[in-house]
Parts: structure tokens; sequence; C-alpha cells
């Protein structure tokens, strides 16, 4: 009796495998068939080129095997990808083929999964996934004075943007190459650190004669903006007062620094923005920052005036007076 019951449980145990076993046949023999099934593509040897902070080349390899042949890359956050590329033509033939997309639109310093598909008729083929990751978007700096020209001796402001991975909170720094420019660039004042958006901001004081002005970074990697040339425009005083003789006024004032030589020009100012010459004269010089000019004209209308003042020293650039009302 007991030795009954024993071969009816090693019986038991027998056929409770069978199903198991059957199983595993019929998957090995799908998975055979799936391999095995005729014309369906294959592919091969995924590699990514031209990668960029923004953008890549996905590139790989296939076999149509005799069919008509569609393949597209596709790419994501994640092995479920999520995004792909069009759908493009791989012909017919028998031998492998190389293909490649361009993808752009990706998020800096970010790894994407990517992988090839090809399919026809005949059936599909992925390859495995692969990643990459896009690169660093490369520092750049972009600088403006504010005001361009500054009037002789007031201050003004050199604004600037840093662009790109890592320009937050990142040390810059301001030089300066004044006229005639031969004596290269210089460091201004202390470096500066950028604002979380990489903004920045150097205030500059007593600037006498045009300067050309750049900002660099302070680090491993230099990078320098473009040239701007702060213009220095002179300051110039305008006056007028009544002669005793009828309609003749005197029209004089002072130009800093020093013009001597310098031309001037009376202007007087009509509704519409126009300009009526009233003659001129030649700055004279005067002590060594400051310099005089002045002359009796004939006033025929009364209006607003003003004086310009042409420099041609290349130290300094041209300026209007502020306007005067004669009447």
């Amino acid at each position: 009796m007991r030795r009954r019951g024993r071969l009816e449980a090693r019986q038991r145990a027998r056929w409770g495998l069978r199903p198991l076993l059957a199983m595993v046949l019929l998957t090995g023999a799908l998975a055979g068939a799936a391999e095995a099934a005729p014309g369906a593509p294959t592919t091969n040897g995924t590699s990514v080129s031209s990668l960029t902070f923004s953008s890549v080349m996905l590139n790989g390899n296939l076999n149509p095997h005799g069919k008509a042949t569609n393949y597209y890359f596709q790419y994501g956050l994640t092995p479920g990808y999520g995004a792909q590329t069009p759908l493009a033509p791989a012909g017919n033939g028998t031998t492998e083929v190389k293909v490649r997309q361009l993808v752009g639109g990706l998020q800096p310093t970010t790894t994407y999964h990517y992988r090839l598909v090809a399919t026809s008729a005949a059936g599909m083929a992925m390859s495995i996934d692969h990643t990459f990751t896009t690169k660093k978007v490369p520092l750049s700096l972009q600088i403006a004075g504010v005001p361009n020209p500054v009037a002789f001796g007031d201050p003004f402001l050199m604004e600037g943007t840093l662009a790109g991975t890592g320009s937050a909170n990142h040390a810059v720094v301001l030089q300066a190459n004044p006229f005639p420019f031969t004596g290269g660039f210089k460091q201004v004042g202390n470096p500066e650190l950028t604002s979380p958006t990489g903004g920045f901001s150097f205030p500059v004081v007593g600037l006498r004669e045009n300067t050309q002005l750049r900002v660099q970074t302070v680090g491993a990697t230099i990078v320098t903006s473009p040239v701007v040339t702060e213009s220095v425009a002179v300051r110039v005083t305008f006056h007028a007062r009544r002669t005793h003789r009828h309609g003749r006024w005197r029209l004089y004032g002072t130009v800093m620094p020093a013009e001597a030589g310098a031309l001037v020009g009376f202007q007087r100012l009509t509704p519409g923005g126009r300009t009526v010459n009233q003659g001129g004269n030649v700055v004279r010089s005067g002590s060594a920052t400051t310099s005089h000019y002045s002359r009796v004209v004939r006033v025929h209308h009364h209006g607003v005036y003003r004086a310009l003042i042409k420099v041609a020293d290349g130290a300094h650039v041209s300026a209007y007076s502020a306007p005067v009302l004669i009447r």
C-alpha cells in the first residue's frame, strides 16, 4: 500500500512538469520561427555623430532582405522613448545599408535613449537601446554701453549678458583700451559675479576719451565679448546774451575737454525737427581742461537755438549743447 502511494506521487509530479515543459518548447519554437521569418529586415550597429547641445545625427545599419523597407529612430528621455523621426525609405536590397536621421530641439547636458526600427511587409526589427548625452551650451558674451556716447566726465554702465551652460554666478571682468587704442586691454576695477540669469553691469566713472571695452570670463575657459567702443562726447555749454545793437546777440559757451580749433555751428530749431544754420565760429584756447567760443550774430527769428561742436581729434566725438530760448 505504501509502495503504491509512492508510485502515484511520482506520476503526479511527472505529469505536473509536462505543461511547463510544453510551454518552454513552444516558446523556443516561436522564437526560432521569428528569427527565421523569410524576408524580415534586420538592424545592426547604431551610433551618433555631429553631437551638439541641441541636436544629433542618429546612425544605423539595416538589411531589407529583398523587401521594400522603411525605417525610423525612436528617441526620448527613457527607454519608453516618446518621440521618433519621420518614416524614411531604405530600399529593397539584399545587403546592409547605412541610414541616418538628424534630430533637433534637444535639451543641453541631457541623456537620451534611442534605437533604430526597420519595418517591411515581412516583419519588423528593432536595434537594442543605446544612449547619448548632449553637450553643454557654449558660453558667449554680449555687451553694450549705456549710454553711448557718454558726455565727458559723466558715469555710464557697461551692461551685458553671459549666456550658456554655467552662466549664473560666473565671475567676469571689464577690460579697457583707451584712445589711440595701442596700449592693449587692461582690467578695470574688480571682477563681478553674473546674476542667476547671466546678467551683469559694470559702472564706469570718469571716462575721458574714446575707449575700447570688452568683458572676459574668469576661470579655466576664457570667453571674450566683442569689443565695444564707448565714445566720449565733448561737454558743451551754450548761452545767449543780447547786445546793445538791435537784433544782435552774443552766442558763447565752453567746451570740455579743451578742444582749441574745433568748429562751432549755431542752429535754430524749427517745428518739425528741421534746423537752420545761423553762422559759426572756432573754439579758442582757454585753460588746460576748458576752451571757449563766442560770436555776435544777427538773430532774425526768435526761437530755440543750440550750438554744435565738431571734433576731429579721434579722442572724442562731436556734441550738441542743451537748447536755449532766444526771444
